[in-house]
């Protein structure tokens, strides 16, 4: 039978020492002629060869793109916790590019003259066995349990997961006999036998074993490529019954000889696939992966999986890789789907698809998001990560286009050559699209003022999936909209911003005795609003610990003068006591170039947020109340002012210019939050929708004045009134 995976083919290259890089050499010319696939057999007790799993990293380093594998490695030498890990990282460094083959051992006299231990066959099943489920289990990083096994062969007490690889490296068993080819359908991706070594019906009585055994665990039979080593000499003829009659989709030529790679890559190669094709045409195969029954069990409802667009790309909750997409930052998700973006041809026949399913929807750039927003539970993310290209449009008016899956820091990074910077949040791993729609307080906002005040145009999908480009000229009321409660008009795929000249700045961190807490943020407030504009700072206060009150406080200053970055800092050094301090001259670039971080957030972010003119005694007085009671276990206050309030409150969505500070508090119960931030309400003028958690519908009203609040839900009546953008922090279209 036909298993329908897609063909491929690889080489079988003898790992000789003498001359140590033929292997390698051959391992290029099989990427160079288009081979999917390159292996090498090991025997660690054979002096002649190279170690194997030492010349699979190497010939990693020397390749690009071809795929690598043992063929087959020897398990009971190789112990199956290391080996794990080793995989990991090798697939990680190849960028995906590992396949797993392993053996049960072979050649016991050489195998004990090393110092292993004799198996019995049986013993050896039992011990690949385990080994796989070790393997398996340490890849399992997500899990956040330790790993604990009592096997007869491997004995795991606490052991640490990780990493996991970079794509689901398959393992693939190199099986004969009836007990290894059962494991085979119980637990591997594929079956790896030499031709050489079967007897003329051994495929089809193979394949039988194996599907009767992958069916009794549950398994679809065709989740198991069927691979194959052959000999070099095999024709057109003698390869078509092996993949049409007896499912093998992975043929492997066992030759050294670049002369007979080539010819099996030019003459034989392009005759069989266009064989295949013709006769899966025919028997109306199509050929594609194979989702596994566990995955099919972990969809969920409300999505029509078979029906997504097969131009998409997407992450289902079975699917490898789901943990490192399913949350955010700050929120823990569970979506049906994830939808990988590459193009804005793909978000807007993502929209179409989302639209048709009766599930949230969530858009998401870089997923730090506070609000937690780009995720949901059930429901759909169209994921724009991987729309990232930052381009400069025009040096002269310092125009640059940066779509809205790219990160601050990457930004920061490719305006830095040229002399300039745009005051983006002060976090480099921010997204472009979240931050880019709601305001954009940043490192220079007293000076350049926010983000969206550096906006000179934008691209969106709307909800019908027509595409806009938007600006003063272009659909200025959309552009007035996009500037503040962007996420509620549509998916804005790419900016064009006028970016400043900023040279190398001050970049200052200082921690302080936070006893007096109040008198603290009172004194930092009045040494911001007294700053010149070139400094902005934030400060960070939290609950007392063992006794002892911290705050700390992060700053920039927009010169690259010793004196004036002394100058501008010396006040914010004399607001309590100091018990630390570090001040350094860096390029903007550097100060936004933070560590990536992974994307594992846990539970619903807790989060209130204000703005506010002046940090007057009575607010500092509750502010302090409710930090040094418990109630947030993180508490910021971010200067704005300055810039910012140069701009007409009416000139954008974003509104309260006049507040000098943006104060944002965490907190790990959301009632217990709550009722403390009731203390300071009356102080607040507005608040910062980026920082908000409460997405009750009078937070509006906190959020936009009256008059502008109006303005956005007329627009949302025209532009979305079906109200597809309302996983966030949504005007309806039919609210008051």
């Amino acid at each position: 039978m036909d298993y329908g995976h897609p063909i491929e083919f690889g080489t079988f290259i003898t790992p000789v020492n003498d001359p140590p890089q033929a292997a390698v050499e051959r391992a290029q010319l099989s990427e160079q002629l288009g081979f999917d696939l390159v292996t090498f057999q090991d025997h660690p007790y054979q002096a002649g060869f190279l170690d194997t799993w030492t010349l699979l990293t190497w010939v990693a380093a020397q390749t690009s793109t071809i795929a690598i594998s043992g063929n087959v490695l020897n398990v009971p030498m190789r112990p199956a916790p290391v080996l794990a890990r080793a995989a990991a990282s090798l697939d990680l460094l190849s960028e995906g590019r590992l396949a797993l083959g392993l053996g049960a051992g072979a050649f016991w006299d050489a195998m004990v003259a090393m110092g292993f231990p004799r198996r019995t066959p049986a013993e050896s099943v039992d011990q690949l066995s385990e080994a796989i489920d070790v393997i398996r289990e340490i890849w399992q990083a997500d899990k956040r349990a330790a790993l604990r096994l009592d096997g007869k062969y491997y004995q795991l007490s606490g052991a640490k997961r990780g990493p996991a690889p970079a794509h689901e490296v398959p393992i693939w068993l190199g099986a004969y006999k009836p007990r290894m080819l059962r494991l085979v359908g119980a637990k591997a991706d594929g079956w790896l036998p030499s031709l050489g070594y079967l007897k003329p019906g051994d495929l089809a009585r193979g394949n039988a074993i194996i599907d009767e055994a992958a069916a009794a665990a549950g398994r679809d039979p065709r989740e198991i490529r069927r691979l194959l080593n052959i000999s070099g000499e095999a024709t057109v003829d003698e390869l078509l019954p092996m993949i049409l009659e007896d499912g093998v989709s992975t043929l492997i030529i066992g030759t050294d000889d670049p002369n007979e790679l080539e010819r099996f890559a030019t003459e034989v190669i392009p005759a069989v696939r266009a064989e295949v094709a013709r006769a899966r045409s025919a028997a109306g195969i199509s050929a594609g992966p194979v989702r596994s029954a566990a995955a099919l069990a972990a969809r969920r409802e409300g999505i029509d999986y078979d029906g997504l667009p097969g131009s998409l790309t997407a992450v289902e909750p079975g699917d490898y890789g789901y943990a490192k997409v399913r949350s955010t930052y700050m929120r823990g998700g569970s979506p049906g789907l994830v939808i990988k973006a590459r193009d804005v041809d793909q978000v807007v026949t993502a929209l179409a698809f989302a639209r048709e399913q009766k599930v949230p929807l969530a858009v998401r750039s870089g997923g730090h998001g506070i609000s937690g927003r780009s995720t949901n539970d059930g429901g759909i993310v169209i994921d724009l990560s991987e729309m990232r290209d930052i381009a400069v449009l025009s040096e002269d008016d310092r125009l640059v286009r940066v779509e809205a899956g790219a990160r601050w820091k990457d930004v920061a990074a490719a305006l830095a050559p040229h002399g300039w910077a745009l005051s983006s949040g002060d976090y480099g791993g921010v997204g472009v699209g979240g931050l880019a729609t709601a305001g954009g307080i940043g490192w220079l906002a007293r000076e350049h003022g926010l983000t969206i005040d550096h906006m000179r145009a934008a691209d969106l999908v709307l909800a019908d999936g027509s595409r806009v480009h938007v600006s003063e000229a272009e659909h200025p009321d959309l552009f007035w909209a996009v500037r503040g409660a962007g996420a509620n008009f549509g998916i804005v795929t790419a900016f064009e911003f006028q970016v400043d000249e900023v040279e190398n700045v001050g970049f200052g961190q200082f921690v302080f005795d936070a006893s007096d807490t109040a008198g603290l943020l009172e004194r930092w407030g009045a040494a911001m609003e007294a700053a010149p504009r070139d400094l902005t700072t934030n400060l960070i206060v939290g609950a007392p610990r063992q006794g002892q009150s911290l705050a700390q406080v992060y700053g920039v200053v927009n010169s690259s003068t010793p004196d004036t970055i002394i100058d501008r800092l010396t006040p914010i050094a004399r607001i309590a006591p100091l018990l630390d301090q570090q001040v350094q001259l860096v390029p903007y670039a550097g100060v936004m170039n933070v560590p990536d971080a992974p994307h594992d957030g846990q539970g619903d972010p807790v989060a209130r947020s204000g703005l506010i003119d002046h940090l007057t005694p009575s607010f500092c007085a509750a502010a302090a109340a409710l930090v040094n009671g418990g109630a947030a276990y993180f508490f910021q206050i971010r200067s704005v002012g300055g810039a910012v309030a140069d701009v007409p409150a009416d000139a954008t969505a974003y509104s309260h210019r006049a507040a000098n500070f943006s104060v944002v508090a965490f907190g790990a119960s959301r009632s217990r939050l709550d009722a403390a931030w009731g203390a300071l309400a009356s102080h607040f003028r507005g608040l910062y929708l980026s920082f908000e958690t409460d997405l009750s519908p009078s937070r509006l009203a906190d959020t936009w004045p009256p008059a502008t609040l109006a303005r956005l839900r007329a627009l949302k009546k025209e532009y979305d009134p079906a109200n597809v953008f309302r996983d966030n922090f949504n005007i309806d279209p039919l609210g008051d």
